[in-house]
C-alpha cells in the first residue's frame, strides 16, 4: 500500500480530546476520530496557507463546492447545484439547526435507537416532545427497521424524522428499498427528513450508500442533507460540514434559523476539504482496504475468543457494537473494561434505547494497537465467571 496507516503517533501532546480523556495507561478505543494520518494533500494544502502570515475572514474556498459536486457524483451518482449547499461548522450544528428551523408549538421529532448520542439533545434544544423507535434486533444481532412502530410514530405528523445512514452506532447501511420505504412514508404524513450522512464514504464491500435526498426530485424536496469531509478524511477538528438543500422553503427556513448565531465553515477547514476531495480518493480507497481489515479482525477475535460476547457486523462506519450483556458485568461493560482491562470504550446505554449492556469500540487504527486492545478486552473478560 501506498500509505502508512500501522504507523503509530503520539497524539497525547495535540489536544486531542480521544487520548486525554483517560488516564495515560488507558488505551482509548472510542470517540469516532481516527489515529491515522490526514491524505498528504490535506497538509501541503495547510501548510501552504499558513505559510501566509494573515488570517483574515474567509469566504468559500475556491474550488470546494466543485470538488464536493464532483465527489457525489462520482460515488452516488447524485448531480447537486452549487446553491443547494450551505457550510457549516459541523454536523450536529446542523441537525440542531434544521429541527429549530421547523420546530413548531406542541411540536415533535422522531429517530431511531440507539444512535448516536447528540440526537438525545436535539428535541430538548427545539422544544419539541422526543420519540424513538427501536430498531429490531434478529438473533444473529443484525438490526433493521420496526416498519409498524416507524410508521406509527410518522403518522403523528412530527416536525421532523431525523435519520442516521450510515447508522451510528450499529453500522447499518441501510438499502435502497429501505429508504424508498422511509421516504415514502414520510411524504405520505408530510413530514419533513433530515439525514445526517456523515460516515457516508465509509462503506465496505457488498454495500452501497444511497443519499435518501437522490432517490427522487420529489424526495429531495423533503430532505436535508448532512455531510462533511470530517469521519472520511479524518479532519474533524477543521469544522467543515455542509447542508443539502434542494427546497427553496426548507433552505430558507434553515438559513433564517441561524439566527446569527451560526455561520459558515472554518477557513482552515475549507482549505482541507478542497484538499482531500480533490486529491484524497487514492487514500480514501486504501484506508477502506484497511478499515475492512481492521473490521474483520474485530469480528474474527469476538467469536473465537469471546464467545459470549455477540456482535453486528458493520456494514459501514469503523465502529463495533458489541454485546457484552451475556458476561452478567458487576459495573457497565464500559466502567468494568476501564477498571480491568484499562481501555477506554462508549458505553452502550449512552445511545438509548437497546444500548443497555453494549460497548462502541473505534477501530480506527493501527492494528498493533487494535489487537492490543482487544487482548486486554480478552483478558479481562476471561476472568468473568459464566453464571
Amino acid at each position: 500500500m501506498t500509505f502508512q496507516f500501522d504507523q503509530l503517533y503520539n497524539r497525547r501532546a495535540t489536544e486531542s480530546i480521544k487520548w486525554n480523556l483517560f488516564p495515560a495507561d488507558v488505551l482509548p478505543m472510542w470517540v469516532a476520530d481516527m489515529d491515522f494520518h490526514v491524505p498528504p494533500a490535506v497538509t501541503r494544502a495547510l501548510k501552504t496557507r499558513v505559510e501566509h502570515p494573515i488570517y483574515g475572514y474567509a469566504k468559500t474556498e475556491s474550488g470546494l463546492v466543485e470538488v464536493i459536486q464532483a465527489h457525489l457524483n462520482r460515488l452516488y451518482g447524485w448531480r447537486v447545484e452549487s446553491e443547494q449547499i450551505v457550510f457549516m461548522p459541523g454536523v450536529v450544528i446542523a441537525f440542531n439547526l434544521a429541527a429549530q428551523a421547523l420546530a413548531r408549538p406542541g411540536g415533535s421529532l422522531v429517530f431511531m435507537t440507539p444512535v448516536y448520542m447528540p440526537f438525545f439533545e436535539v428535541a430538548k434544544n427545539a422544544g419539541l416532545t422526543q420519540v424513538t423507535v427501536d430498531l429490531l434486533r434478529d438473533e444473529n444481532g443484525s438490526f433493521s427497521v420496526d416498519w409498524e412502530r416507524f410508521e406509527t410514530a410518522i403518522a403523528q405528523r412530527p416536525n421532523l424524522f431525523l435519520l442516521c445512514n450510515p447508522h451510528n452506532p450499529v453500522g447499518r447501511v441501510f438499502t435502497r428499498p429501505e429508504l424508498e420505504r422511509m421516504a415514502e412514508i414520510c411524504l405520505r404524513y408530510d413530514v419533513p427528513i433530515c439525514s445526517d450522512e456523515i460516515h457516508s464514504d465509509l462503506i465496505y464491500t457488498g454495500h452501497h450508500h444511497t443519499p435518501i435526498a437522490s432517490l427522487s426530485p420529489e424526495i429531495a424536496a423533503n430532505t436535508i442533507t448532512l455531510m462533511a469531509p470530517s469521519k472520511t478524511f479524518n479532519l474533524p477538528g477543521l469544522g467543515c460540514a455542509y447542508a443539502i438543500i434542494s427546497n427553496p422553503d426548507l433552505l430558507a427556513a434553515f438559513k433564517k434559523a441561524r439566527r446569527g448565531l451560526v455561520h459558515g465553515a472554518n477557513l482552515m477547514g475549507m482549505i482541507a476539504a478542497r484538499a482531500a476531495y480533490a486529491e484524497g480518493q487514492e487514500w480514501l480507497a486504501e484506508l477502506l482496504i484497511y478499515l475492512e481489515s481492521n473490521r474483520d479482525t474485530v469480528v474474527e477475535f469476538i467469536k473465537t475468543q469471546l464467545p459470549r460476547a455477540r456482535m453486528t457486523v458493520p456494514e459501514g462506519t469503523y465502529l463495533a457494537w458489541i454485546d457484552l450483556s451475556a458476561y452478567n458485568l458487576e459495573l457497565a461493560p464500559c466502567e468494568y473494561l476501564i477498571k480491568h482491562a484499562r481501555v477506554g470504550l462508549n458505553d452502550g446505554k449512552e445511545f438509548g434505547n437497546g444500548g443497555i449492556g453494549y460497548v462502541r469500540l473505534n477501530f480506527a487504527c493501527p492494528r498493533s494497537v487494535l489487537l492490543e486492545g482487544l487482548e486486554r478486552i480478552r483478558q479481562a473478560l476471561g476472568n468473568v465467571p459464566a453464571k
